[in-house]
């Protein structure tokens, strides 16, 4: 059963953070959402320790929880911090969508609308490439960004275009984003309140596609180091993986066909061996047994371990060649 009550919500969060001590490995994703449950139940002074804990520990995604703070600080009356953490994530321009959408959105929540607009632009600006396939983890930035700018009753520019065409829901961007659909809400005429149960069921379907796949359809990427190790005290799984150069070939294969097949939110998990070995003894299976290498690859990513693919063509390959995507696995 889900939370529903700030008594939940603080069980929830309680109970998230004793099984973090339990599994220090998972301690990140579990700190987190820990954080959330403690905000939903209006016990945000409580949830900022996390945050700082995190960052003094080398999170792994500094950014997104310095955006995540921000959005706690600015609700409980922490405005000027919140801005300053804002400002340095703009500085430090990280490479992953989410901590500039959660900035942008806090931003826009606080009626900041220019600057939303320009924290998404900026974003955009970093992560996309003239020409290149949008991300699906971008995506979300260019709506964010489509939103803001007809709540400002700017008109549409090439982005906003682009959106349009990612779009998929039966009711347009620029009539689910229109600043005067609130009015509508107090009409009685029946002819409005209809097209306004129509819009809100178009927007319901965009949310649960997004919400039924919460993290990524990701494949397991062995390191070098990492592979021979397991080869070596596993030698069935050579059938699995005959050399470090195939498993690399394969796996940019792999991702590919899912593309083409229409898969969105595509990502990589990278896998150790004594990672491995304990999710085997948790599941009583043998590491050996080749079935357990995709749970072990979607049981990574569920905590939140995947990262996006494709990268940007000018990114560092995932491999961890040390060369552009582009150069490297990205090349046509």
């Amino acid at each position: 059963m889900r939370p529903d009550t700030p008594a939940d919500h603080i069980a929830e969060a309680e109970r998230l953070l004793r099984t973090a001590a339990q599994y220090p490995d998972d301690r990140e994703p579990l700190f987190l959402r820990a954080a959330a449950h403690l905000e939903l139940a209006g016990e945000r002074t409580r949830a900022t320790p996390l945050y700082d804990e995190l960052l003094a520990a080398d999170a792994a995604e500094p950014h997104l929880i310095k955006a995540l703070k921000a959005s706690n600080l600015w609700e409980y009356g922490h405005e000027a911090e919140a801005r300053a953490i804002i400002e340095g994530i703009r500085t430090a321009g990280p490479l992953e969508s989410a901590p500039w959408q959660i900035a942008a959105e806090t931003l826009e929540s606080h009626d900041e609308l220019e600057s939303a607009h320009d924290f998404f632009s900026t974003a955009l600006t970093l992560l996309l490439a003239p020409g290149e396939e949008v991300p699906y983890a971008t995506h979300s930035l260019l709506i964010g960004r489509h939103r803001v700018r007809r709540l400002m009753g700017l008109d549409h520019d090439t982005w906003d275009d682009l959106t349009d065409t990612l779009h998929t829901a039966p009711v347009p961007l620029d009539e689910l984003h229109d600043p005067k659909r609130l009015w509508s809400l107090g009409s009685s005429d029946p002819g409005e309140l209809q097209a306004e149960i129509t819009r809100l069921r178009a927007e319901l379907g965009t949310y649960r596609t997004a919400l039924s796949r919460p993290f990524p359809v990701a494949v397991l990427h062995w390191p070098e180091p990492e592979l021979n190790e397991l080869l070596a005290a596993y030698p069935t799984l050579r059938a699995e993986y005959p050399s470090h150069t195939d498993h690399l070939a394969d796996l940019e294969a792999a991702l590919r066909d899912l593309h083409a097949a229409g898969t969105p939110n595509l990502g990589i998990v990278t896998g150790t061996v004594p990672s491995y070995e304990a999710f085997a003894a948790s599941e009583a299976m043998s590491p050996s047994d080749p079935n357990l290498l995709p749970q072990y690859a979607t049981t990574l990513a569920a905590r939140g371990r995947a990262v996006p693919w494709p990268p940007a063509r000018t990114a560092a390959c995932w491999c961890g060649s040390g060369r552009a995507y582009r150069e490297c696995h990205g090349a046509e």
